[in-house]
Protein backbone atom coordinates (compact mmCIF):
# COMPACT_ATOMS: atom_id res chain seq x y z
CA UNK A 1 0.00 0.00 0.00
CA UNK A 2 0.92 3.88 -0.43
CA UNK A 3 1.70 6.17 1.87
CA UNK A 4 -1.39 7.38 2.06
CA UNK A 5 -3.94 5.06 3.56
CA UNK A 6 -6.78 5.77 6.19
CA UNK A 7 -7.24 2.62 8.33
CA UNK A 8 -10.55 1.99 9.97
CA UNK A 9 -9.73 1.06 13.44
CA UNK A 10 -10.32 -2.50 15.13
CA UNK A 11 -12.99 -0.61 17.47
CA UNK A 12 -14.53 1.77 14.93
CA UNK A 13 -18.05 0.80 13.33
CA UNK A 14 -19.39 2.83 10.97
CA UNK A 15 -22.76 3.08 9.11
CA UNK A 16 -23.01 4.81 6.12
CA UNK A 17 -20.71 5.37 2.48
CA UNK A 18 -17.45 5.35 2.60
CA UNK A 19 -15.67 7.01 -0.49
CA UNK A 20 -12.26 8.59 -1.28
CA UNK A 21 -9.09 8.52 -3.86
CA UNK A 22 -6.41 6.94 -1.64
CA UNK A 23 -6.00 3.38 0.20
CA UNK A 24 -8.51 1.49 2.83
CA UNK A 25 -7.31 -1.10 5.39
CA UNK A 26 -10.88 -1.97 7.55
CA UNK A 27 -9.85 -3.42 10.79
CA UNK A 28 -13.06 -2.43 12.26
CA UNK A 29 -17.10 -2.87 10.57
CA UNK A 30 -18.79 -0.70 7.98
CA UNK A 31 -21.97 -1.05 7.67
CA UNK A 32 -22.29 0.79 3.96
CA UNK A 33 -20.80 1.04 0.56
CA UNK A 34 -17.05 1.25 0.14
CA UNK A 35 -15.88 2.92 -3.29
CA UNK A 36 -12.24 3.61 -3.18
CA UNK A 37 -9.93 5.36 -6.35
CA UNK A 38 -7.02 2.87 -4.17
CA UNK A 39 -6.45 -0.28 -2.74
CA UNK A 40 -9.29 -2.06 -0.41
CA UNK A 41 -7.81 -4.06 2.28
CA UNK A 42 -10.37 -5.74 4.52
CA UNK A 43 -8.08 -7.59 7.36
CA UNK A 44 -8.59 -10.19 9.37
CA UNK A 45 -10.95 -8.74 11.96
CA UNK A 46 -12.65 -6.30 9.38
CA UNK A 47 -16.16 -6.91 8.31
CA UNK A 48 -18.18 -5.16 5.46
CA UNK A 49 -21.66 -5.34 5.17
CA UNK A 50 -22.64 -4.09 1.75
CA UNK A 51 -20.38 -3.58 -1.80
CA UNK A 52 -16.60 -3.02 -2.01
CA UNK A 53 -15.22 -1.05 -4.80
CA UNK A 54 -11.98 -0.17 -5.39
CA UNK A 55 -8.48 -0.49 -7.22
CA UNK A 56 -7.32 -4.02 -6.23
CA UNK A 57 -9.52 -5.37 -3.50
CA UNK A 58 -7.34 -7.75 -0.58
CA UNK A 59 -9.45 -9.95 1.77
CA UNK A 60 -8.65 -11.50 4.53
CA UNK A 61 -11.91 -10.42 6.93
CA UNK A 62 -15.47 -10.97 6.55
CA UNK A 63 -17.90 -8.78 3.44
CA UNK A 64 -21.44 -9.76 2.77
CA UNK A 65 -21.91 -7.71 -0.51
CA UNK A 66 -20.27 -7.55 -3.81
CA UNK A 67 -16.41 -7.28 -4.88
CA UNK A 68 -15.43 -5.18 -7.65
CA UNK A 69 -11.73 -4.57 -8.16
CA UNK A 70 -10.76 -2.73 -11.42
CA UNK A 71 -7.13 -4.18 -11.40
CA UNK A 72 -7.63 -7.67 -8.66
CA UNK A 73 -9.81 -9.15 -6.04
CA UNK A 74 -7.62 -11.11 -3.86
CA UNK A 75 -9.20 -13.10 -1.06
CA UNK A 76 -6.73 -14.29 1.38
CA UNK A 77 -6.70 -17.49 3.63
CA UNK A 78 -9.56 -16.99 6.47
CA UNK A 79 -11.46 -14.93 3.83
CA UNK A 80 -15.21 -15.13 3.99
CA UNK A 81 -17.01 -13.72 0.88
CA UNK A 82 -20.56 -14.02 0.73
CA UNK A 83 -21.55 -11.91 -2.84
CA UNK A 84 -20.46 -11.99 -6.52
CA UNK A 85 -16.83 -10.93 -6.96
CA UNK A 86 -15.88 -8.88 -10.64
CA UNK A 87 -12.52 -8.17 -11.76
CA UNK A 88 -10.30 -8.75 -14.61
CA UNK A 89 -8.25 -10.74 -11.89
CA UNK A 90 -9.56 -12.73 -8.80
CA UNK A 91 -7.01 -14.71 -6.41
CA UNK A 92 -8.69 -17.11 -4.45
CA UNK A 93 -6.58 -18.50 -1.59
CA UNK A 94 -6.64 -22.29 -0.10
CA UNK A 95 -8.86 -21.59 3.58
CA UNK A 96 -10.75 -18.59 1.52
CA UNK A 97 -14.42 -19.28 1.51
CA UNK A 98 -16.69 -18.01 -1.29
CA UNK A 99 -20.90 -18.31 -1.24
CA UNK A 100 -21.84 -16.24 -5.26
CA UNK A 101 -20.37 -15.97 -9.02
CA UNK A 102 -17.50 -15.36 -10.06
CA UNK A 103 -16.40 -13.20 -13.36
CA UNK A 104 -13.49 -12.05 -14.48
CA UNK A 105 -11.84 -10.33 -18.26
CA UNK A 106 -10.16 -7.39 -19.07
CA UNK A 107 -13.45 -5.60 -20.17
CA UNK A 108 -14.05 -5.56 -16.18
CA UNK A 109 -11.51 -3.18 -15.37
CA UNK A 110 -13.10 -0.59 -17.40
CA UNK A 111 -15.91 1.44 -15.70
CA UNK A 112 -19.92 0.29 -16.56
CA UNK A 113 -21.04 3.28 -18.50
CA UNK A 114 -18.53 4.08 -20.64
CA UNK A 115 -18.62 0.38 -21.69
CA UNK A 116 -22.18 1.04 -22.07
CA UNK A 117 -21.64 4.44 -23.95
CA UNK A 118 -19.14 2.81 -26.53
CA UNK A 119 -21.35 -0.28 -27.47
CA UNK A 120 -24.63 0.74 -29.74
CA UNK A 121 -28.04 -0.32 -28.04
CA UNK A 122 -28.42 -3.91 -28.82
CA UNK A 123 -32.33 -4.20 -30.36
CA UNK A 124 -34.14 -8.17 -30.94
CA UNK A 125 -35.12 -9.00 -33.81
CA UNK A 126 -37.20 -11.47 -35.16
CA UNK A 127 -36.59 -13.46 -37.92
CA UNK A 128 -38.67 -16.41 -39.19
CA UNK A 129 -37.47 -19.77 -37.98
CA UNK A 130 -37.53 -22.90 -40.42
CA UNK A 131 -36.77 -26.11 -38.85
CA UNK A 132 -35.86 -29.17 -41.45
CA UNK A 133 -37.16 -32.62 -40.99
CA UNK A 134 -34.80 -34.69 -39.23
CA UNK A 135 -32.99 -37.71 -41.58
CA UNK A 136 -34.44 -40.88 -41.71
CA UNK A 137 -32.64 -43.53 -39.92
CA UNK A 138 -32.41 -47.18 -39.44
CA UNK A 139 -34.28 -49.34 -36.96
CA UNK A 140 -32.23 -49.41 -33.80
CA UNK A 141 -31.79 -53.27 -32.72
CA UNK A 142 -33.94 -54.42 -29.75
CA UNK A 143 -32.66 -54.32 -26.13
CA UNK A 144 -32.91 -57.45 -24.58
CA UNK A 145 -35.84 -57.99 -21.98
CA UNK A 146 -35.21 -56.44 -18.79
CA UNK A 147 -35.06 -59.21 -15.65
CA UNK A 148 -37.69 -58.08 -13.21
CA UNK A 149 -36.45 -56.40 -10.13
CA UNK A 150 -37.67 -58.91 -7.46
CA UNK A 151 -35.63 -62.05 -9.50
CA UNK A 152 -32.50 -59.78 -9.52
CA UNK A 153 -32.75 -59.13 -5.90
CA UNK A 154 -33.05 -62.41 -4.80
CA UNK A 155 -30.57 -63.59 -6.53
CA UNK A 156 -28.23 -60.78 -4.95
CA UNK A 157 -29.52 -60.43 -1.43
CA UNK A 158 -28.27 -63.69 0.97
CA UNK A 159 -31.78 -66.15 2.09
CA UNK A 160 -33.72 -64.77 4.83
CA UNK A 161 -32.54 -60.97 4.24
CA UNK A 162 -35.67 -58.34 3.62
CA UNK A 163 -36.13 -58.53 -0.11
CA UNK A 164 -38.43 -55.13 -0.48
CA UNK A 165 -36.42 -53.61 -3.45
CA UNK A 166 -37.66 -50.36 -4.91
CA UNK A 167 -36.93 -49.47 -8.19
CA UNK A 168 -35.78 -46.44 -7.71
CA UNK A 169 -33.55 -45.16 -4.93
CA UNK A 170 -34.62 -42.42 -2.79
CA UNK A 171 -33.15 -38.75 -4.21
CA UNK A 172 -29.91 -37.92 -2.42
CA UNK A 173 -30.09 -34.46 -0.65
CA UNK A 174 -27.02 -32.53 0.47
CA UNK A 175 -25.54 -32.80 3.88
CA UNK A 176 -26.50 -30.05 6.34
CA UNK A 177 -24.34 -27.27 6.41
CA UNK A 178 -21.98 -27.43 9.82
CA UNK A 179 -21.65 -24.48 12.18
CA UNK A 180 -18.70 -24.62 14.31
CA UNK A 181 -20.59 -23.13 17.06
CA UNK A 182 -23.86 -25.58 16.94
CA UNK A 183 -21.57 -28.15 16.53
CA UNK A 184 -19.90 -27.66 20.23
CA UNK A 185 -23.62 -26.74 21.44
CA UNK A 186 -24.21 -30.37 20.58
CA UNK A 187 -21.46 -32.07 22.06
CA UNK A 188 -22.14 -30.16 25.27
CA UNK A 189 -25.79 -30.70 25.54
CA UNK A 190 -25.38 -34.76 25.36
CA UNK A 191 -22.45 -34.63 27.76
CA UNK A 192 -25.09 -32.71 29.80
CA UNK A 193 -27.74 -35.55 29.37
CA UNK A 194 -24.77 -38.38 30.36
CA UNK A 195 -24.47 -36.64 33.78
Amino acid sequence: MAANVSIIGRTTRIRGRVTGDVDLEVQGFVEGEIAMGGDVTIDTQGMVSAAVRGRRVVVRGAVKGDLHGEEAVVLEDGARVVGDVRSPRIAIASGALVRGFLETGESLGAPAKASRAQQPAARPVAAPVRVAPAPARAAAPPLPAAKPVEKVAQAVLPAGSNNNVSAAPAPRRPPPPVVPALKRAKGQIAKKKER
